[in-house]
């Protein structure tokens, strides 16, 4: 995942999902939170645009409707208010995206087996049978 999508991601969890859960019919999203929050010093033009880019705003149902800050856009003093274009209902508590739940559901389990990488070996390994001797 590069940088754009693991900033997307974040504002979608923490910031789109629970808005929708609530009703909410707008929301705000502060890019130096989200600059704290990821440990992004330095990347705010990263984080301004993927906060308003096109893929951002049509996977989540949303329209930006106000832009707080200087005219260059590039800045951490910049706030985005979106307002939800969808009509989808709030999403229950726990419902929220499946994919994402699936995230990482195996990682304790892979962990336990020494990770992926031992795991995968181990499995080719014991493919094919020994070979018999005679």
């Amino acid at each position: 995942m590069n940088q754009a999508d693991q900033i997307r991601e974040h504002a979608r969890a923490q910031y789109v999902l629970p808005a929708r859960r609530r009703g909410d019919k707008q929301l705000s999203i502060s890019v130096r939170a989200v600059i704290r929050a990821l440990g992004l010093n330095g990347r705010t033009p990263a984080v301004c645009n993927a906060l308003k880019t096109g893929k951002f705003l049509e996977k989540n149902g949303l329209k930006v409707v106000e832009t707080i800050g200087p005219k260059s856009g590039q800045s951490t003093t910049v706030v985005y208010t979106y307002e939800f274009v969808d009509e989808k209902p709030p999403l229950p508590e726990g419902k929220d995206d499946a994919w994402a739940r699936l995230r990482g559901a195996f990682k304790d389990i892979f962990a336990e087996l020494g990770g992926g990488e031992a795991y995968l070996r181990a499995e080719r390994s014991n493919f094919y049978p020994p070979e018999k001797s005679e």
